[in-house]
């Protein structure tokens, strides 16, 4: 396929930079470690490329012919992130409070679901569906290769964010420091969440 060199660097650009999922992991191996972070970057990597999956075999096409159940999605996505941006503004320091862990700490199966609702990876995969896939026959065999691609792209790419979130752990110690990271990164997150509806 001569479009495979051209979809690895857009599978990579896309899923490096930061946006809402990348955030959310930066923030969870800051406050709880590497390893910790590890189900949510496998939840978001296996999450997206389901949606392109999806996406590209048709069997999201209900939904792309119902411009009203696009917006819900859309809206539900947009309430979640903002109620996680929330969630992490209003967090103390790790080592003062840890019931608000289970509010901040999103495992596989939660990241995962996120992606059904994020407009960021809707967005990504009708583009990466429009520009890669070629119609006609093998399409499905294209998709799915696409799909496969994405997610092995960018499961580094996203680890990368985890390793950044722990190494910055140490520099941020103090409860004060926590609560400034975490206020960031709140900032950041609805940022990145409500930057991805503007045209």
């Amino acid at each position: 396929m001569d479009t495979l060199l051209p979809f690895t660097l857009f599978a990579f650009v896309a899923s490096v930079t930061p946006g809402p999922n990348n955030v959310l992991v930066l923030a969870c191996a800051t406050r709880f470690g590497f390893m910790k972070a590890m189900p949510m970057v496998l939840g978001a990597c296996s999450g997206a490329a389901l949606v392109v999956l999806l996406v590209g075999t048709g069997l999201a096409r209900p939904l792309a012919d119902h411009p009203m159940a696009q917006q819900a999605i859309t809206g539900i996505g947009l309430l979640w992130l903002t109620w996680l941006s929330w969630q992490l503004f209003r967090a103390a320091p790790a080592a003062l409070e840890q019931e608000t862990d289970a509010r901040v700490r999103i495992g596989f199966w939660r990241m995962a679901a996120l992606q059904i609702v994020n407009p960021k990876v809707w967005m990504l995969a009708l583009a990466v569906i429009g520009v890669f896939a070629v119609p006609g026959a093998g399409q499905a065999w294209r998709v799915a290769l696409l799909s496969l691609i994405f997610f092995v792209v960018a499961l580094p790419s996203v680890v990368l964010w985890a390793w950044l979130g722990a190494s910055a752990a140490k520099w941020i110690a103090s409860p004060s420091r926590q609560r400034l990271f975490n206020r960031s990164m709140a900032v950041l997150l609805l940022v990145s969440t409500w930057y991805s509806l503007l045209p």
